[in-house]
Order: C-alpha cells, then structure tokens, then sequence
C-alpha cells in the first residue's frame, strides 16, 4: 500500500523546508535508513532518513523548490501500484490553493494558457486583473508580458533572490536580539605581539594540519576568563538569571547564506589543539551545510571576529539567550608607547557587545582586563 512521505519538521522551530537534492529517482527502490534527500531548514542542511521501504513512485517537490512541512514530499509504495487518485486528489487541492493566492473566486472561470499561467506566478501577478488578447479573452503570454512592463518598470532595473530558510530565520533571530536586548558596547586594544610570538612558537611543533590560528587561541582565552568571571557566562529570561555550569563558546562562521553559528561545548575543559581541531571542522561542515542543528544551539558567549577581512574594528549583535559576544578586529602595526617609548607595535582592537539587562558596565570591563591579560601574556592561556 502506498505511503505519502511528508516534508519532516527537522528543527524544532522549521516551518518550510528546501529540497537541495534528491538522492533517488522515480522508479528507484528504496529501503528503510536510505538517505532519500537533503533538506534546508531554517538552520542547516540536513540529510532525511526514511522509515519505510518500497519503491519512489512520486516526488512532490522538486530539487531547489520549497515546501510547508507536513506537505507532501514523496509517495513511496509497490512496484507498479496505482497511485493516480492520490496525485488527483493532490492536484485538486493545489488548484484551489492557487485560487486562493491569485484571489480568484469560485464562480468566475478565468481562461489562460499553462504558460502565461506560470509566467504570472512565478511573478506574483494576480491574473484576474489581467484582461486577455487570446482568442474568447484567454490570457495568453503576451498579455503577462505587457502586464509586466506596464505595472512593474522598476522590476526590469533589478535582480531579485528568493530568501533561504536559513537567511530568514538569521533575519528573525538578529532582529529579535537587537530589539529585546539593550546593546551597550565596550572597546579596547591590546598589544598583540606577544600573541603573536606565542602562536608562532607553537606552529613550529605542530604539523601542517595541526596550525593554531589566532582565533583559536582568542576562543580558549575567552573561555579562561569566563572562569574568573562566571557572572559573565549567564543567560536572561523573563523571571530569572541563568548562571551556566559549563562554557560552551559560539564561533561564528560565514555561509553563502548568511552567518551560522556552530558551537565548540565545553571549551575550559579542552586543549588548544582539541579545540584547534574541531572549529576546524565545524567551519568545515558549516560551509558545506553539513553541520548539525544540534551542533548550533546552547552556546553562553559568542566570538566574531573579521580580523582576516582587515577589519579594524566593528560590533555585533548579541547571540540571545547568551548576553555578550566578542568582536575581535585585524592586527594592525601601530606607534605604541613602551616604557616612555615610541615603538612600532602589533595592535588588536576588540569590542565587547553586552546585554545591560544583567551585565553593568563594571561587570563588563573587568571581564575584558582579564580577557586581555591572557592575550597579551597568552602563555598563561595553559595553566
């Protein structure tokens, strides 16, 4: 007996999701734990296991089309079964959600050919406005041609881009955060040359694959002074404060996209080479879309940085539930002032984004002097 396969919610907060491609064709067989596609949900791309065996005898979505979840996704079933009144049936009510986008009503036939039918809603043009040059009236390509050139000019200077599941949801999260948070911001410099120094005493003993990069050991001095500091490493909500046991740090990583934010757990009780390794990876996966939404979720602090853009210095906004997040800023050569001395130096500019519901001004300069104690003595970063 046929079996319809549904667009999976695989996020708890997904409510559409993109087929980015179909592992089998119709006409395969497939079989239970089979990877039948990979889905784009509002916070990554996930592969979809399916639980049932047969053969793929209907897809309802095509590769880059996106869907409801709970829509159908697929019709999986016997060898040479009878699948044509469930599709009749799906098709009837794909008509009438058409008429209901197009505001059609029920008792008013509209005549139009299935290419200008296509034409106007790909564009978004509600045909009943539309008077047709066919032959009995009938809507025809032209007339979504004229249509669109009368109504739609400053179209024709502009290319448009579908939102991603994931670019709406970063939109929705940023500006949730921005407008519930109160932002307030604290900027400092440090002098970098001796994390410099550190960073290259330690590549010369590592591999080529085991390289520390700067942010690395930015990301483990974070966690360090979140240990002296764990009124820092707090969450807000509407009737408490979240004070967490463990220092779970969120690195925030570039995708075609947008930003994602893979989470390196429990990063006090790691190596800077353990560490190293696995920002390495996630970044990996991150940008191939490969990362797991389990992978994104319950970071207590979050680090940007845009040094290797040669940015000198910018904010961000803050990661909610976390209250703070580091903007780490390029290494610049400056004149520094050196015991009464003006010298060349190696200058790193941050800022430290706070949530002034629960961290003060106070609270967040002393989290940034012991954040750069460690940088500029970052061997101490070990102990």
């Amino acid at each position: 007996m046929a079996e319809i396969i549904s667009m999976p919610q695989l996020s708890d907060t997904m409510k559409v999701g993109t087929v980015i491609k179909w592992n089998k064709k119709v006409g395969d067989k497939v079989s239970e734990g089979d990877i039948l596609a990979e889905i784009e949900t509002d916070k990554a791309t996930q592969d979809f296991e399916i639980d049932v065996s047969g053969i793929l005898l209907f897809i309802g979505v095509k590769e880059g089309e996106t869907t409801c979840v709970n829509d159908i996704l697929a019709i999986i079933g016997n060898e040479g079964e009878d699948i044509s009144h469930i599709i009749s049936k799906l098709q009837s009510k794909k008509e009438k959600q058409e008429k209901i986008e197009f505001g059609l009503k029920e008792d008013k036939k509209i005549f139009i050919s299935p290419v200008a039918k296509k034409m106007a809603k790909k564009i978004g043009i509600p045909i009943n406005d539309i008077k047709g040059s066919g032959e009995y009236g009938r809507i025809i390509k032209r007339d979504i041609e004229f249509y669109q050139k009368k109504n739609l000019k400053e179209e024709e200077h502009h290319n448009t881009v579908i939102h991603s599941s994931i670019r709406k949801k970063i939109a929705e999260h940023l500006t949730h955060s921005k407008f519930s948070a109160p932002h307030y911001y604290l900027f400092s410099e440090i002098n970098a040359d001796k994390l410099i120094e550190f960073r290259k005493n330690l590549n010369n003993k590592l591999s080529l694959e085991e390289k520390i990069s700067l942010n690395d050991i930015i990301i483990k001095a974070v966690a360090q002074s979140l240990i002296k500091h764990p009124d820092m490493n707090v969450s807000w909500n509407d009737e408490r404060i979240i004070i967490h046991s463990h220092i779970h740090i969120g690195v925030a990583v570039a995708i075609k996209d947008g930003l994602i934010v893979p989470v390196i757990k429990n990063v006090d009780q790691k190596s800077l080479l353990k560490i190293s390794k696995e920002i390495k990876d996630k970044i990996l996966r991150s940008k191939s879309k490969k990362i797991q939404p389990e992978e994104i979720e319950n970071s207590t602090f979050t680090v940007s940085n845009l040094g290797m853009y040669g940015i000198e210095f910018f904010t961000s906004i803050i990661n909610i539930p976390n209250t703070s997040i580091l903007s780490v800023g390029s290494i610049m050569k400056r004149p520094v002032v050196i015991n009464d001395k003006i010298e060349i130096g190696n200058v790193m500019k941050i800022t430290l984004s706070c949530d002034h519901r629960i961290i003060d001004g106070v609270k967040g300069s002393e989290y940034i002097h012991s954040l750069i104690n460690f940088l500029e003595d970052p061997i101490t970063i070990l102990f």
